[in-house]
């Protein structure tokens, strides 16, 4: 990559918002206190954050307020990877911090929640009401007999009373995780029977796309087939009466009771995460409520620059980490939006509705949707009242350059467009929104605090301006604290640490520019390498993708046992578009002319669709596994796919070219 110093930013903030950042009043303070560089803006801020990693994580935790019950030995104390430790000796609560709002009396009505559906009817949680359902739900799971470690489960939409139930678990020191309602049973089971949930929180169906879908069939199933659960809290979302032997969920949560805070060890375990689970069962990720309570004070108080007065909207489930991330807004005293729903129903505007009528400033949603937004023409600056949002973040993949352009010109000139990258295995950033920096068209601002992230070639020599490996060469407070079932911890060792011993590699491909900005290439275990040239696979799609016949596209690079290398495109068309050879050319001229000649693909195929997994990725490495003969069995995990039928046209394409 050219150097990018001279290209004119696509936003830049002005001065008053960066006097005004929190990122920028730490920096002074943090130089007051702590001997950070008070010169230099974020640049000189995050080398500080990554040379003097401990310090950095100490002010982080004074600056926030982090209330150590039992106060902390030292900052890192083992600072191996795996295995860093973090704050030994120090005890503390999550839920008490996410809590912590409603203590102030100005605050008490006011909305910590603000749940919409399709209806788009808005219904507010008070800071008050919050903490007294979390109170009465605690005490009732302590009477149920939950302890310190125990897993409590959610098969949960997005809905105040999933925040609530997360609360109260890690409020009892409980382990918390969660499942989708549009997830089938099989997919669930292949998560919850790994933790052996002893409290299941389920609903009766839900409503999507203008339906109701009923779930009472698969929570009878889960029932059966998770013989650790002692509760099960049926929350009536379509009227239905609770089941026999499960409890309702108005009674567990009537109580006006004071929540009591069980105070844990920095890494006790907070919530079990899920990796996509392609291939064999998904990897339950252990994070801890220390180090999920640091990383994300520093990621949404300073990266997302979100406080009291902010309404915090991202449009997932509970199925997907940014639930998770979502509710930790609460940690900075900010309103919450839950949209339970379809992002396209009754249109495509529907997010952007949201965000109008909830009064958003920070919005989050997919690269995808955006994308499909522009496809479809809309004018929502125009058409909708979006003075209050201030930013508008995405992640789930890059954000194609022309997104960037669309949501600049189609939403507001003066926004901040932040591109975030992380992963669900840290549930947090490792590059993205800074509030002080310009936003430059295709690329991610920076790297985060606190994230000493670089680029490395295959001998582990750092790169600027070239594509290499995503690594982090210093531990992240919300790293993995281990897998779940992974007893000598060969299974988290090898998902992160067997290329580059004692550094992380995520699996994907970045360019670290002479300014420090990122660009995300897709994942390194997918990229496409012809005659050593590497391009990532989004590069690809950003540019087929562009083109109004394609709805949507996948490719592969496929190594062959001769020596050969066999990239096909695969493409799922747009309604009434048709795989001619002159579309076959035009996507052909579209790649050579816009990315690279050696990236043309040998062939381009039409697909009935392209398969995701159930968050909404495109399954490259299963489908090249599939294209290289492995079994359908063995190439992905079903459970894990939202549509297995799909990939039925990918293994009858195998068998035919052998």
């Amino acid at each position: 990559m050219t150097s990018a110093a001279d290209e004119a930013p696509l936003w830049q903030p002005g001065p008053d918002r960066i006097a005004a950042a929190a990122v920028t009043r730490f920096q002074s303070w943090a130089a007051e206190h702590h001997g950070a560089p008070a010169e230099g803006g974020y640049a000189s801020l995050h080398r500080w954050s990554v040379d003097e990693l401990d310090t950095f994580w100490k002010a982080v935790a004074e600056w926030f307020d982090v209330r150590f019950s039992t106060p902390y030995e030292q900052i890192i104390g083992d600072r191996s990877m795996p295995g860093a430790g973090w704050f030994p000796g120090a005890t503390l609560n999550y839920a008490e911090h996410a809590l912590r709002a409603a203590e102030d009396p100005q605050r008490a009505d006011a909305p910590a929640l603000l749940h919409v559906d399709e209806s788009h009817t808005q219904v507010p949680t008070s800071w008050s009401g919050l903490r007294r359902q979390v109170g009465s739900l605690a005490a009732e799971l302590r009477a149920l007999g939950v302890t310190p470690g125990d897993r409590v489960s959610g098969y949960l939409p997005n809905i105040p009373q999933a925040v609530v139930a997360f609360l109260a678990t890690a409020a009892v020191g409980g382990v918390w995780t969660s499942c989708a309602p549009d997830f089938g049973a099989r997919s669930v089971l292949d998560r919850f029977q790994q933790v052996e949930p002893v409290v299941l929180f389920t609903v009766d169906g839900y409503r999507y796309g203008g339906k109701e879908h009923h779930r009472t069939d698969t929570v009878a199933e889960l029932r059966r087939e998770l013989p650790t659960l002692r509760a099960v809290v049926h929350i009536p979302l379509l009227g239905t009466e609770a089941p026999e032997g499960a409890l309702d969920w108005a009674g567990l949560t009537a109580a006006d009771t004071e929540p009591v805070f069980e105070q844990v060890p920095f890494d006790h375990p907070l919530w079990v995460l899920y990796s996509s689970g392609t291939t064999g069962l998904p990897k339950a990720i252990v994070q801890s409520q220390g180090g999920i309570l640091l990383e994300h004070f520093k990621q949404i108080g300073l990266h997302c620059d979100l406080g009291p007065e902010d309404r915090f909207f991202w449009y997932t489930s509970t199925g997907w980490m940014m639930w998770n991330f979502l509710v930790s807004g609460l940690l900075t005293g900010t309103t919450l939006v839950l949209y339970d729903g379809s992002p396209g129903h009754p249109d495509i505007s529907a997010q952007w509705r949201v965000a109008e009528q909830t009064g958003a400033t920070l919005f989050g949603t997919s690269a995808a949707y955006v994308m499909a937004c522009r496809k479809a023409g809309i004018h929502p600056g125009r058409d909708l009242d979006l003075s209050r949002v201030q930013c508008v973040a995405t992640t789930g993949s890059p954000l194609p350059p022309d997104g960037f352009r669309w949501l600049h010109d189609e939403v507001a000139d003066d926004l901040w467009i932040a591109s975030v990258s992380g992963g669900t295995d840290v549930c947090s950033c490792f590059a993205g929104a800074v509030p002080t920096l310009p936003v430059h068209i295709g690329e991610l601002q920076a790297a985060c605090l606190g994230t000493d992230l670089q680029s490395w070639d295959p001998a582990g020599e750092p790169l600027t301006g070239e594509v290499g490996e995503l690594v982090v060469t210093q531990p992240m407070p919300s790293m993995p604290v281990r897998f779940w079932n992974d007893p000598d911890g060969s299974r988290y060792h090898d998902s992160y640490f067997d290329v580059y011993p004692g550094v992380w590699r995520h699996g994907d491909w970045i360019t670290i520019t002479d300014r420090g900005s990122v660009v995300i290439h897709g994942r390194s275990d997918s990229t496409l390498n012809r005659q050593g040239v590497r391009m990532g696979s989004a590069d690809i799609y950003e540019a087929v993708e562009r083109l109004p016949e394609i709805r949507e596209s996948l490719v592969i690079g496929l190594e062959e046992p001769d020596g050969g290398y066999w990239m096909p495109l695969f493409v799922h068309l747009a309604e009434g578009a048709t795989l001619d050879d002159t579309l076959r050319d035009s996507i052909k001229r579209t790649i050579r002319e816009n990315l690279s000649p050696r990236h043309v693909p040998d062939e381009v195929i039409e697909v009935p669709g392209i398969p995701h997994t159930l968050t909404g990725k495109r399954i490259e490495v299963p489908v090249k596994r599939l294209l290289q003969g492995t079994a359908l069995e063995k190439a992905v995990n079903p459970g894990s796919i939202d549509n297995l039928e799909l990939l039925h046209f990918y293994e009858k394409l195998a068998r035919e070219r052998r």
